[in-house]
């Protein structure tokens, strides 16, 4: 199978390709292996193959076959190293699967290999120093954003149709809008955890995909909704599937645009554009668009310190868990400087600190109940700015403390955490390019459990605006006759 035809297709038409008889399972290992032999020294996505499976397929699976990488970190599979992007937890080899890995397995997808992310997935940006920085396939120069950077840059350079992604604050929106990718935040709820965690972060972590056509993203949320027994969270699943609402109208929806984010920042002039270009592309389609300035509930400060206490309360006796593991302290030697300024904040977070932010959590929760009472849906930029340019993020991170990086993480991407502290559906759809042809993603978030209203409107965009033809100058298609 030559790489321009591998890349041509997404998840579930490889997939087809496979029951149809026109391509092996071992063929789109082969394929997979070769693209990122192609472009993984340019754009440093990936951290580690492994061999192909060989276990029989299931070619009723919807993704029978198809090649896939899991991120580095919130996964587990038997066997393979799990590192957290962390030079504490080099080394570090799982010893079984999470539910979410037999879920993947179920669903026919052959993970060979893992994708970078930031240390602890600590930014919005993939610059690791255990593994260096990943870098943006439309632009070596920048970032492919965090903490799901290396999902993305794979997927954006056409090494897999579709990667695991995690989101605690945006990481997997920040990295599809850098990309160019479809990047869907399912509601709280729906994707397993289990069993080594009951929630990710009290509750503000998800699990699922980046991709290049809605359809994988909906499909792949089929394979892998569903609780464990002793779940903290559960959202039912619908009496529908997921894949068949993509294809259905969404109807007349009423859309709010937020333009300035809650902390007053402005989007630069071409996201602004693209903002625009976006709205108008919704009233062509009959939706009712209008000016909102949503409510927080809380000041922006009061915000980030909840956030800060939560993530980094969370981090503690996470990285104590691995130095035990490991044998390795935690210290300047094993942590980059802004995780162990997380880690020493984190140990500072009192329980009544915590409650508090649990509290803000709460009131945050209830602003955005009232806000989707009115709207069905809430539009804004998925970043204030283009992609930065890497070592941007990190400038004086050793003078940071844990709120500090926090509020350097929520600087970069404003309109992100709202989804994750409300456990709202969120997703960024690459609707628009800058004139020089980076791309530009709009944030779309509906109420909670109401993951298919997003999936109509996404699947009528990609209709109405197709961007699945697009390719970045690093792209493995390219690369063989």
């Amino acid at each position: 199978m030559q790489l321009h035809e591998y890349t041509s297709f997404d998840g579930l038409g490889l997939a087809q390709l496979l029951r149809a008889g026109h391509v092996s399972a071992a063929e789109l290992h082969d394929a997979a292996v070769r693209a990122c032999a192609a472009v993984n020294p340019h754009i440093n996505a990936v951290v580690e193959l492994w061999q192909a499976d060989c276990s029989p397929i299931d070619s009723a699976a919807p993704f029978a076959g198809v090649p896939f990488l899991i991120k580095d970190v919130a996964i587990t599979m038997a066997g393979r190293r799990s590192e957290y992007g962390s030079r504490l937890g080099a080394g570090h080899v799982a010893a079984a699967d999470s539910h979410l890995m037999t879920q993947l397995r179920q669903a026919g997808l052959r993970t060979f290999g893992r994708t970078s992310t930031p240390e602890m997935a600590f930014a919005t940006t993939t610059e690791p120093v255990l593994y260096g920085a990943t870098r943006n396939p439309w632009n070596l120069a920048l970032s492919a954003g965090g903490s799901s950077g290396g999902a993305a840059a794979a997927v954006a350079a056409g090494i897999v149709p579709l990667a695991h992604a995690t989101d605690a604050a945006g990481s997997i929106r920040v990295p599809a809008a850098s990309t160019g990718l479809f990047g869907l935040k399912p509601s709280r709820g729906r994707v397993s955890n289990g069993p080594a965690m009951d929630e990710i972060f009290s509750g503000l972590g998800v699990q699922l995909g980046v991709s290049r056509s809605v359809r994988d993203s909906a499909a792949l949320l089929d394979c892998v909704q569903g609780a464990m027994r002793g779940e903290p969270y559960v959202t039912a699943a619908p009496r529908a599937t997921w894949l068949s609402q993509v294809d259905v109208a969404p109807g007349r929806l009423r859309i709010g645009v937020q333009r300035d984010a809650c902390n007053g920042a402005r989007p630069v002039p071409a996201v602004r554009a693209a903002l625009d270009a976006s709205v108008r592309l919704l009233e062509e389609l009959g939706h009712h668009v209008e000016e909102v300035a949503p409510d927080l509930g809380v000041p922006w400060d009061v915000f980030v310190q909840a956030n800060a206490s939560i993530w980094c309360a969370n981090l503690v006796p996470w990285m104590d868990g691995v130095a035990q593991e490991s044998g390795r302290a935690v210290s300047p030697d094993t942590l980059e400087a802004a995780t162990l300024a997380c880690y020493r904040y984190g140990q500072s977070v009192s329980a009544v600190d915590f409650v508090a932010a649990l509290d803000v959590r709460n009131t945050v929760t209830r602003q955005a109940g009232a806000l989707f009472g009115r709207y069905d849906v809430l539009l804004t930029p998925t970043l204030p700015d283009l992609p930065w340019p890497l070592g941007r993020y990190g400038e004086n991170e050793a003078a940071l403390d844990g709120l500090g990086w926090t509020a350097r993480l929520f600087e970069h991407s404003p309109y992100t955490p709202l989804a994750n502290v409300a456990g709202l559906p969120a997703m960024s759809v690459p609707l628009v390019q800058s004139a020089d042809g980076l791309p530009i993603g709009m944030q779309f978030m509906a109420a909670y459990g109401n993951d298919g209203t997003l999936l109509r409107l996404a699947g009528q965009l990609e209709r109405a605006a197709p961007w699945g033809q697009r390719r970045p100058p690093v792209w493995a298609g390219n690369t063989e006759n």
